[in-house]
């Protein structure tokens, strides 16, 4: 199939990270598991301790930060990174140009809700900051403060484990339409307190594993695999014109969001799906369709992929609905980062930028349908994210 020529584009230009891999996209070949073992006796993906100095050193640089929660922490931090390598930063000679924040998280400030809440048991009382330090909006607010944004919208998006998503897909509509002409978007979650584990283990997913035997296995099948996991992933999206684009020296390869496609199945049970996947199936088709791209020119998909049997089954039946009887390749980064809950699609995004930056990626060293390599060039990914609810969301990257 011919594509049609789409003058204006959703280029990506810079992302930054933050996870249990550090501020790294994926580990060497020979690095250790990076899972640790949580003071509730479980298997975490937590940051590593360069990781959690460098979120010391923020929560120092400025008086206020000594008071946000970790989810917002996070998000600063990939945000920065992503504002670098698009070149970004603020220049007071030069020209204001818009900047709007998008940014998802299914808990938001987690850890100081529940430090309130405790507090709140213990005393009696709350402190004036409580509200305001942990509504949703807390989360985009303080990126945009931090990125030096005065004049664009801070949107905060929660819908479970595609959150990320619903950003992305909020920054392609605005700009798109015209409503901005630079975003930073992405997701954020810091979910590893005793009580949301707790919340995890009595669904009845987590793994058996330990941290030392890589305790998150998507596509392994049973017994259950999922494993949580912290970190933010953040992306500095531009819309521009194809023709600016080749009258610009590429001295790096330029990535463009083609889509953002969302599903929904109306499910009975809020931790259930339908075998066949038909959030799956919805999401993907839309988001091929906003693309204009057939399934065949799909060469790779991240997979939502928690390591839960029923969820794994399910992504892997929507995707021989509508790619059969060849599968694109097939990648996870859950078995790195665990599940991020609201970050994971973003994390996943941030994965498939590395894999068509450098056509590599680690072997999962367990059984599984994973890919460990192909012989295929890899130009075009679609990235799979879902959560409770019914909720699906797949995003298209592709490389110029």
């Amino acid at each position: 199939m011919t594509e049609p020529i789409v003058e204006e584009l959703v280029v990506i230009r810079g992302w930054g990270r933050i996870s249990a891999l550090g501020v790294a996209s994926t580990p060497s070949a020979t690095s250790p598991p990076p899972f640790t073992t949580h003071a509730a006796s479980l298997p975490v993906a937590a940051l590593p301790a360069a990781a959690e100095a460098a979120l010391a050193d923020l929560r120092r640089t400025v008086p206020a930060y000594r008071q946000l929660d970790r989810t917002v922490l996070l998000g600063l931090l990939a945000a920065r990174q992503a504002t670098a390598a698009a070149g970004w930063q603020a220049n007071p000679t030069a020209p204001t140009t818009p900047l709007t924040v998008s940014i998802g998280s299914s808990r938001g400030a987690t850890g100081l809700l529940e430090e309130f809440h405790a507090d709140y048991l213990a005393e009696g009382t709350v402190p004036v900051a409580a509200s305001p330090l942990t509504t949703l909006g807390n989360v985009a607010s303080w990126v945009a403060f931090d990125a030096g944004s005065t004049n664009g919208a801070a949107l905060s998006h929660s819908s479970t484990c595609s959150s990320a998503f619903q950003a992305l897909g909020n920054a392609m509509a605005w700009l798109r339409a015209g409503m901005a002409t630079r975003f930073l978007a992405g997701g954020t979650e810091a979910p590893l307190t005793d009580f949301t584990l707790a919340q995890m283990r009595a669904i009845g997913i987590y793994s058996p594993y330990a941290a030392a035997e890589w305790p998150c296995r998507p596509g392994a099948g049973k017994p259950s695999t999922f494993v949580l996991g912290e970190g933010a992933a953040v992306f500095a999206l531009e819309r521009v014109s194809r023709s600016s684009l080749h009258a610009e020296p590429l001295a790096k390869p330029v990535f463009v969001l083609e889509s953002v496609g969302f599903g929904f199945e109306a499910i009975g049970s809020k931790t259930g799906l339908s075998p066949n996947g038909q959030h799956f199936q919805q999401a993907i088709r839309q988001a091929l369709a906003q693309a204009q791209v057939t399934p065949a020119e799909v060469d790779a998909v991240v997979l939502h992929s928690p390591g839960t049997p029923a969820g794994d089954a399910a992504e892997r039946a929507a995707l021989h609905a509508l790619f059969s009887p060849a599968l694109p390749v097939l990648l996870s980064n859950k078995w790195l980062v665990g599940h991020t809950l609201g970050a994971s699609a973003a994390l996943s995004l941030d994965f498939a930028l590395h894999v068509l930056a450098t056509q590599q990626w680690p072997a999962a060293p367990f059984t599984t349908d994973l890919a460990a390599r192909t012989e295929k060039p890899i130009r075009r990914i679609l990235i799979n994210a879902a959560g409770f609810g019914g909720n699906a969301a797949s995003a298209l990257v592709t490389m110029l």
